[in-house]
């Protein structure tokens, strides 16, 4: 799976990245990827425009977007957006490696 990771946090960055390609995936980060089949935005640095902008730009990747959970204003945007699947921060990890088949550890 080609996941593209739209987060400028490096402490986020790292601990997804390493998660995902240790199930598997190809995480990117280059700001045009090549068509990736998954697209995971953080809103609480990237903001719900984000979410509008990469649907527009591949509209047949999946968006999964994550933010804050006391953000639930900002989360319930998100899904009108455009994202297929919002989830607060602390739950990003196993989501996504949960549909690359990897454990919930």
């Amino acid at each position: 799976m080609q996941i593209h990771l739209d987060t400028p946090d490096l402490m986020t960055r790292v601990r997804l990245e390493s998660r995902w390609r240790s199930a598997g995936a190809s995480v990117t980060r280059s700001q045009a990827p090549e068509q990736p089949d998954l697209v995971v935005v953080d809103l609480g640095s990237r903001g719900v425009e984000a979410v509008s902008t990469w649907r527009e730009r591949y509209p047949d990747a999946k968006i999964l977007a994550f933010g804050p959970h006391v953000e639930g204003a900002m989360l319930k945007a998100a899904r009108q957006a455009g994202a297929d699947e919002v989830v607060v921060r602390g739950k990003v990890a196993d989501r996504v490696a949960a549909k690359l088949g990897g454990d919930r550890a």
